[in-house]
């Protein structure tokens, strides 16, 4: 049966799949990246993975892997196939793409960058199917995003596009690691709200999902502690509108967990804030953490079907 090799690499985790050529899910592994070893121990256990997983394939499927896709975090050359940076697996100009090429017997390799590869996942077969123009925001440690256009996803000229957590919402407010004051991720993430209910209740244990709970109980406290972070990130994301006018917004990540409670009063702040935008629907993500795997596996189809075109063109 043809297949791929899908892993997504997270900061703690790997996850990975064979895909068939209709997007179904033949086999499902995980394993523990070994950051705490080094970055080298990271690489060797990718590579291992990886060989792993091939070996399953033709023994299962009667043949190899076609292709393999892979999604990564930090700052990723996807052109060049070269993982550039990442401060939780501590690499730095990884040739990962032709070390793979390499581990898997010469199959052609796709390199992704996380988000953007969830994203394309979500966007393709998830809550945006069916959306010539979309953008995925995740809200978790972090916040970034994939911005989707006609079934592909856009890294931009230096593998940027898409990073909305870096807008600056709160001038000269808190300190951002990127270098700014008062980007949106340092108001709105996950991460962000966690440390305000924290903060409010004196409990450093709370959390942004005790925080929801908190909200829908009636916690005076908590509401205005999440209707701050609701009101960055609407601000955050009007720009966002503003620039790319997508036709479905998805909200994915930790903070999209409390469902209703955050939608409902961010379907509002958006609609305050909007003039002559066209807002968007606004959606949950659908695939939760199997975003990136299955990303991953439409990227190396698309490698496939790419390939395979420009053969036979004349």
């Amino acid at each position: 049966m043809r297949h791929v090799i899908a892993l997504d690499v997270g900061g703690t985790g790997m996850k990975a799949a064979l895909v068939g050529a209709g997007g179904e899910l033949l086999h499902q592994a995980r394993r523990a990246t070994g950051r705490e070893r080094g970055p080298d121990a990271v690489v060797d256990g990718i590579l291992d993975f990886a060989a792993e997983l091939r070996a399953h394939g033709t023994e299962h499927f009667g043949a190899p892997a076609l292709a393999a896709g892979v999604a990564v975090p930090g700052i990723v050359d996807e052109e060049h196939g070269i993982a550039a940076y990442s401060a939780n697996l501590g690499w730095r100009d990884l040739p990962l793409r032709d070390l793979l090429t390499a581990r898997l017997g010469g199959a052609p390799v796709a390199l992704g960058h996380d988000v953007r590869t969830g994203g394309l996942a979500e966007g393709r077969v998830g809550a945006g199917k069916g959306a010539d123009r979309f953008l995925f925001v995740p809200l978790g440690t972090g916040i970034a995003g994939a911005i989707g256009i006609a079934g592909r996803v856009e890294a931009g000229a230096h593998g940027f596009a898409g990073e909305i957590g870096h807008i600056v919402v709160r001038p000269g407010g808190t300190p951002c690691p990127c270098g700014q004051r008062g980007c949106l991720e340092r108001y709105a993430s996950a991460a962000a709200v966690s440390q305000a209910w924290a903060s409010a209740t004196g409990d450093p244990q709370a959390d942004a999902a005790d925080c929801a709970k908190a909200v829908e109980s009636g916690d005076p406290r908590a509401r205005e502690v999440w209707q701050q972070a609701v009101n960055a990130l609407a601000d955050g994301l009007l720009t966002a509108l503003t620039l790319l006018d997508p036709r479905t917004l998805i909200i994915g990540g930790g903070l999209a967990e409390a469902g209703e409670t955050l939608f409902t009063p961010l379907r509002e702040a958006l609609r305050q804030r909007i003039t002559f935008q066209k807002p968007p629907t606004i959606v949950p993500a659908a695939l939760g953490d199997t975003a990136g795997c299955l990303g991953a596996g439409l990227l190396a189809w698309d490698l496939l079907n790419k390939t395979n075109s420009s053969e036979v063109t004349p």
